[in-house]
């Protein structure tokens, strides 16, 4: 198959444009990272040029791009999408309908609701790990010293994530009423100890969003039917409750470990020992390796999912502490492959666990390494969309979606 992959800013798409290439397809790959896409007509001619110049079989792109399904249906070519930020506003667009569409969604309660709204062309696929992340004679996957060579990567602790340093909230606090800074101080304050679910959303009354229409400048295209809840709760609580909850879960470890935060962001930590930015495709495998125990704190935006850093820790070799969420049980068990935590406090007492406690630590990582890259790897989940595009265009229908997990593991 010949495949046309948009790229933009997403670390992990040369894993994707490298694993189509290893199962034998032929991929071409343009970089869009610095263009407009939004409604944007130049750009889709541009798009509609370039599809009839590669003639692919089908293009793809990590996340959803409305004028490049628009440019794919004037074509007559399928359009692939696979989502890795839930929920992807970007979808609330009426171009989502377009039946040349293939959506694969990895937040299980995104994919349930698109495919009520949508239909038949929208699949649950989980993200992925990468068996050839671990380099050669590292890490407990290969049977030996889980040791880089790289003492500067050790730690107690680590995390590599971002602070939210920079987020649409803190831009508006200050036109903010003191009864709505109360208020969403409160929700924030109630949601930082509550894991597995999202209380933001009954929260967000009518009168609250009306209050905030006054404050917020809300615009939308009009072909969107997103709407100013779903992006207050996503792009403004959202990002400044990962900000409050990453400060303050690091700030309680750093008091009694050694930990190391690897992020571009420069809001000081009590106890936490700031690296700087660490480079995804060089020295990230080197902090996972390196690391007695890695953090993963999911954005509260993925009501469901499975993000990225587990998939990639656990490919690494790296042992997992993360908040829970709801599809981990149907992918990995707790204390066996992975430790997920469902309180703060449940947080702290297993770091200290499993810090004094390194067969333990050391087993679990293995299994995890062994379970992600062996089962879950990207040639898995990259043959599932495959198989599922090949068999909508042959029989002019989209398949169903049943035992998805069964076809995962």
């Amino acid at each position: 198959m010949k495949i046309l992959i948009y790229k933009w800013k997403v670390y992990y798409q040369d894993i994707i444009a490298d694993t189509f290439r290893n199962m034998g397809h032929e991929v071409y790959v343009e970089d869009f990272s610095g263009s407009s896409y939004n409604d944007d007509d130049c750009f889709k001619c541009v798009a509609e040029e370039q599809i009839r110049q590669y003639s692919p079989d089908m293009v793809f792109t990590v996340n959803y791009f409305g004028v490049l399904s628009d440019a794919c249906r004037e074509c007559g070519l399928p359009y692939v999408a696979w989502t890795c930020d839930s929920p992807l506003i970007a979808m609330y667009h009426e171009s989502v309908f377009n039946s040349n569409n293939f959506l694969f969604i990895f937040d299980k309660v995104q994919y349930y609701y698109f495919k009520n709204v949508v239909g038949a062309n929208v699949y649950y696929l989980p993200l992925a790990a990468n068996p050839d992340f671990l380099p050669a004679g590292c890490g407990v996957c290969n049977d030996g010293e889980n040791d880089f060579g790289v003492h500067d990567f050790s730690s107690e602790i680590s995390f590599v994530g971002s602070l939210y340093e920079k987020n649409s909230y803190d831009s508006i606090s200050d036109k903010l009423t003191p009864y709505l800074c109360g208020y969403f101080d409160a929700a924030m304050n109630a949601q930082a100890d509550i894991f597995g679910e999202n209380i933001f959303d009954r929260l967000l009354t009518p009168d609250i969003l009306a209050q905030l229409g006054q404050i917020i400048d809300f615009r939308q295209s009009d072909r969107s039917f997103s709407d100013i809840g779903l992006v207050f709760n996503t792009t403004f609580l959202g990002f400044k409750m990962a900000q409050r909850e990453r400060i303050g879960c690091l700030s309680l470890l750093g008091q009694s470990h050694e930990v190391k935060l690897y992020t571009d962001s420069h809001i000081p930590i009590d106890g936490v020992r700031n690296m700087g930015s660490v480079s995804y495709h060089e020295d990230m495998a080197k902090v996972f390796g390196n690391s007695k125990i890695n953090l993963n704190f999911t954005l509260r935006n993925i009501r469901s999912g499975i993000p990225l850093r587990v998939w990639d820790v656990l490919a690494c070799g790296g042992f997992l502490l993360t908040n829970f969420q709801a599809e981990m049980p149907a992918f990995f068990e707790n204390g066996k492959d992975l430790v997920w935590f469902d309180s703060i406090d449940d947080m702290k007492k297993k770091a200290d666990y499993y810090l004094t406690h390194e067969d333990e630590r050391l087993e679990i990582a293995a299994n995890g390494c062994r379970k992600a890259r062996r089962e879950h790897s990207y040639e898995n989940r990259l043959s599932y969309i495959i198989d599922t595009v090949r068999l909508g265009c042959k029989e002019g229908e989209l398949p169903g979606d049943e035992g998805i997990y069964e076809k995962c593991k």
